[in-house]
């Protein structure tokens, strides 16, 4: 995929063998230590089996944007974004006790298979999760520096890390600290940025950027982008966590609602419903085990207030912001025909 024509599934690609080659090296390394880590390094590996690589694209975009070339060392440093990405998916998992995950069982819940015969089996196989999770981004940080990119490069990108990893940490703090509390559209907007928007898009454009010399103008454009277009991904996320296929999106759709988490979604079905709406909420919301009747029965609150029609509003004015953003940018032109496919990708996922 070295030509200027963007082609996601060569870059997909290229970033995979990156990613299934390191991780696979560092799991043999970590299983030699001895026979019992067997089933935690499997699972660092199964960590990485799948993924857009969104993250990985806006980093090589942000890196393309400058005026740089195509390079396999960058790729190599693009992938660690997806590492950050593994780490935090295996984390959040744990904390909304999400059982599953791309179609498979969610890491703590791989785990306790290996834990079965030993006293609170759940509870030792959530730790081991939590520590999958905390070598993944150490090896994010280990790819990202064996990269092959010139120190001075690298350089100038490392204080993003430890920003990224800041505004990560709150937004799932965030989302922790507002599960349960009174549901707000303004707060929950708040968590969908630090949890999700800048990790997923501002600060991989950034990094890619940083990497490449980008100056300030061109940096400000990226977090004029990267911003509502990382909301929109979320806020679509959101939409198809709950009304999605599950063969599609390859997770649970009960996950939001029995963890009555602070989405957006709920936050303005909330607000728009009446007194009768929110009690029959209030029977549901935040219940351990939902039948396919009373999920509906969420549904139908949802689509009576118009509330998904509302949220998809948010995506369509979010993507529209992050598109004139681009085009300001006055980047290479196959930067920008890139990142506006990339845009289209993110926000626009099938049900």
């Amino acid at each position: 995929m070295g030509s200027d024509r963007w082609e996601p599934a060569a870059f997909k690609t290229r970033v995979d063998e990156v990613l299934h080659r390191f991780v696979a090296q560092e799991a043999d390394q970590f299983a030699a230590i001895d026979p019992l880590l067997g089933p935690v390094a499997e699972q660092l590996e199964m960590a990485v089996a799948d993924g857009k690589r969104l993250r990985a694209a806006f980093c090589y975009w942000g890196w393309r944007a400058v005026g740089q070339p195509d390079s396999d060392a960058l790729v190599r440093a693009a992938a660690s974004m997806e590492l950050v990405h593994a780490a935090a998916v295996v984390h959040d998992d744990l904390i909304d006790e999400s059982s599953l995950r791309h179609g498979r069982a969610t890491v703590h819940v791989a785990l306790r298979g290996a834990v079965r015969r030993r006293p609170r089996a759940d509870a030792a196989a959530r730790s081991l999760a939590m520590l999958v999770g905390d070598l993944l981004m150490a090896l994010a940080g280990q790819l990202f520096t064996t990269s092959g990119l010139p120190a001075a490069y690298l350089s100038r990108a490392r204080p993003l890390w430890s920003v990224m990893a800041r505004e990560l940490v709150a937004g799932e703090c965030l989302d922790i600290l507002s599960t349960g509390a009174g549901p707000d559209t303004t707060a929950s907007l708040k968590v969908v940025r630090y949890k999700t928007a800048k990790y997923t898009v501002e600060q991989p454009l950034l990094i890619g950027g940083a990497l490449a010399g980008a100056d300030g103008r061109l940096r400000e454009g990226y977090s004029a982008y990267g911003l509502p277009l990382g909301e929109a991904f979320q806020l679509r996320d959101d939409l198809l966590g709950l009304f999605g296929d599950p063969e599609r999106t390859g997770k649970a759709n009960a996950d939001d609602v029995c963890g009555n988490r602070p989405t957006a979604l709920l936050a303005e079905t909330w607000r728009l419903a009446d007194d009768a709406d929110r009690e029959r909420l209030r029977a549901l919301l935040g219940r351990r085990r939902l039948d396919a009747q009373e999920l509906n029965s969420v549904r139908e609150v949802m689509r009576g207030l118009k509330a998904p029609d509302r949220i998809e509003g948010m995506i369509s004015a979010r993507v529209e912001q992050a598109l004139g953003a681009l085009h300001e940018l006055d980047a290479p032109a196959p930067a920008t025909s890139a990142l506006t496919a990339l845009a289209q990708s993110a926000a626009n996922r099938p049900f």
